[in-house]
C-alpha cells in the first residue's frame, strides 16, 4: 500500500448526537448534561474511593429526645442526578442548613435556577424558574408532586455528613479506619463512595474527612450527589 493509501486507511470519521426529551413538569432538566459531563461528574470521583472493607456495623435506635434535632449547620456546593423516579434530573445544587431552615437551588448545567427549595418552621416552599409558588408540610411529597422525584431532606441533613438522623432506627456499616462506608435507614441506603479531607473549620466534623461523592438509593429511585465544596456561607 503506497503512502496515500495508507494515510486514507488510517483517517477517521466520527459524529455525535445527543437528545433533549421535555419533563412532565414545567422545569427544563437538560437530559443531555449526563451525557456530556458523565466521566467528569463520577469518574473523577472514583480514585478517591475508600479502599478499605466495611469490618463492623452500628445499629443504632431512635433517640426521644432528639426526634425534633437539626443537624449542625452547613453549607454546599455541588452536582446532583437523579433517576428513577417520574422525572429525571441532573445540575448543580446549592445547599445551606441551618437549624431554622433550609434553602436549596437546583440549577442548569450553564447556572441559571430551575428550582428554589425553601425549608421554614411554617413549611416547605418550592418556587421553579417560571415564578410558580407550591406549598406543602414536608419536602418530600413537595418535590415529589412538583419535580416528580422524593428528596429526602431530613434524613439527608444528617447523611450528608455521614451520620444516621436520631429519630429513627439505623445500621451503619464501618471500615477499619472508621469512616462509614454506608447507612439504612427509613427505607433508604445510602453508599459512601469518596471522601474529601478539606473541610471548613466551622463544620461540625472540622478536621474529619467529609463525604465526597454519595449515592440514595430507595424503590428504584437513585440520587448521585457529588460535593465540590463544603463552606459555611449564608443562606
Amino acid at each position: 500500500m503506497d503512502h496515500a493509501g495508507l494515510m486514507a486507511a488510517q483517517s477517521k470519521s466520527q459524529s455525535q448526537g445527543r437528545a433533549c426529551f421535555p419533563l412532565k413538569s414545567r422545569l427544563v432538566f437538560f437530559w443531555w448534561f449526563p451525557v456530556l459531563c458523565a466521566s467528569l461528574f463520577f469518574g473523577g470521583c472514583a480514585a478517591l474511593a475508600p479502599e478499605n472493607n466495611v469490618v463492623r456495623t452500628i445499629v443504632t435506635q431512635p433517640v426521644p429526645e432528639m426526634v425534633d434535632a437539626k443537624a449542625a449547620d452547613f453549607g454546599l456546593i455541588g452536582r446532583v442526578s437523579v433517576k428513577g423516579g417520574k422525572e429525571s434530573f441532573s445540575g448543580g445544587v446549592q445547599w445551606h442548613h441551618r437549624e431554622r431552615g433550609d434553602e436549596i437551588l437546583l440549577l442548569s448545567p450553564l447556572g441559571q435556577t430551575l428550582a428554589q427549595i425553601q425549608r421554614t418552621p411554617d413549611g416547605v416552599f418550592l418556587t421553579t424558574s417560571e415564578r410558580e409558588n407550591y406549598y406543602a408540610a414536608d419536602v418530600e411529597n413537595l418535590t415529589e408532586q412538583v419535580l416528580g422525584w422524593r428528596l429526602p431532606l431530613m434524613g439527608l441533613q444528617y447523611w450528608v455528613q455521614s451520620m444516621s438522623s436520631p429519630a429513627t432506627a439505623a445500621a451503619m456499616d464501618m471500615n477499619i479506619d472508621g469512616q462509614v462506608m454506608a447507612i439504612r435507614q427509613d427505607g433508604w441506603t445510602i453508599d459512601y463512595l469518596a471522601y474529601s479531607t478539606r473541610v471548613p473549620i466551622e463544620t461540625s466534623k472540622s478536621g474529619t474527612a467529609l463525604p465526597r461523592l454519595l449515592t440514595l438509593k430507595r424503590d428504584g429511585l437513585q440520587i448521585k450527589l457529588v460535593i465540590d465544596a463544603w463552606n459555611a456561607g449564608n443562606p
